[in-house]
């Protein structure tokens, strides 16, 4: 998925990241069937089985929002993914002919959760191109009226969340490094490509840490919302999420077990 319009470096290079991975996911998985020759359209969604999923061989096909276009899908987009009422002002054209292998749905989600790394990979996927929507939708808005879904700078320093506050979005850390604390003591780092503030939208409670920046970084913002949407849609993408978790809440236990003193010593 690419924006229109001139991008961030940054967000040039995570839109080249993303771009690579449905072609790897699917080298070891047969198609359903025989490539898809699709010819100009102004509404693919009326000619794409919605049990099915079409990585993109050949072509250009834009997604508008309303009357706007927003972005596109070109050679290795994985098309089919977005589904549900975020979706349903959206409208795929295309001006050329288009060539599409097609893929059983439930197949293609059998196939990437049944490896660790392809599950993460698949989460990181699917939040970025939220988090490239998001943004896209911010920048149509006079900059009064933008929101901070999409992707933000910050500074060394900068908090990214605040313990006790409400949680109405997940973020993604995709340049830099930061810092996680309770009640003023650190209890871990946040590297690059790492989740977190998942935890307090899924339980609806306040955060339970604060986030500080430790370098110059680039964070996702996903609305929570959405963020419960596509967790509804596609429950294992909860259950990754969850593991992902509970890994990193171990890896935690064992740097607080490490910084506490043993008793009797000093």
């Amino acid at each position: 998925m690419y924006l229109l319009g001139e991008q961030s470096a940054w967000t040039d290079a995570l839109i080249n990241r993303l771009q690579s991975l449905p072609a790897l996911w699917l080298s070891d998985l047969a198609p359903c069937g025989p490539a898809l020759e699709l010819q100009p359209s102004d509404d693919l969604l009326t000619q794409l089985p919605a049990d099915q999923l079409f990585l993109l061989n050949e072509g250009v096909i834009n997604g508008y929002f309303g009357a706007r276009p927003l972005f596109y899908w070109q050679d290795g987009d994985l098309i089919g993914l977005q589904q549900g009422e975020n979706w349903a002002d959206c409208r795929l054209c295309s001006d050329g002919t288009l060539l599409l292998t097609p893929y059983r749905r439930h197949e293609v989600f059998q196939h990437l959760y049944a490896d660790a790394h392809r599950a993460d990979q698949f989460l990181e996927y699917l939040l970025g191109q939220m988090a490239i929507l998001a943004h896209a939708v911010a920048e149509l808005k006079p900059r009064e009226f933008r929101s901070t879904n999409g992707f933000k700078r910050v500074e060394a320093g900068e908090t990214l969340i605040k313990q006790g506050d409400a949680a109405d979005h997940v973020f993604v850390i995709i340049d830099g490094h930061a810092e996680a604390f309770v009640d003023g003591h650190k209890v871990g780092d946040v590297a690059k490509d790492e989740i977190f503030g998942a935890m307090a939208v899924f339980t609806g409670e306040p955060r339970n840490a604060t986030v500080i920046a430790r370098v110059p970084s680039t964070v996702m913002l996903i609305p929570g919302d959405q963020f419960l949407s596509m967790t509804r849609t596609n429950p294992k993408i909860a259950h990754s999420l969850i593991e992902s978790m509970a890994r990193r809440i171990g890896q935690l236990n064992r740097q607080i077990t490490q910084m506490t003193p043993i008793e009797g010593q000093c």
